[in-house]
């Protein structure tokens, strides 16, 4: 029978993993898990701590730079068609 294990179980055996005191063969056989299982949640461990230690500020920045970005362009592109629009409206007065 398969066992399911609790996120708080997983972590356990993670945090053994990531330690080195014991080996893997080791660990699957004190956690009765297989062990690729452990290598998978070692390395899923490995990743939430990693987006765990970002800096939020910087992609909140990213993004209103690139929000700021669109809007300049689209300002630029008006103005350009502004522009071109003067430009025919006074070529069709002066005919």
């Amino acid at each position: 029978m398969k066992k399911i294990f609790s996120s708080v179980e997983k972590a356990a055996v993670a945090i053994a993993a990531m330690k080195g005191n014991l080996t893997v063969p080791q660990i699957a056989s004190q956690y009765a898990v297989h062990p690729t299982q452990i290598g998978h949640w070692k390395n899923q461990a490995l990743e939430i701590l990693k987006r765990g230690f970002t800096d939020k500020r910087k992609k909140e920045n990213h993004e209103q730079e690139r929000i700021m970005q669109e809007l300049y362009t689209t300002i630029g592109q008006r103005d350009m068609e502004l522009q071109w629009l003067k430009k025919k409206i006074g070529f069709l007065e002066s005919s």
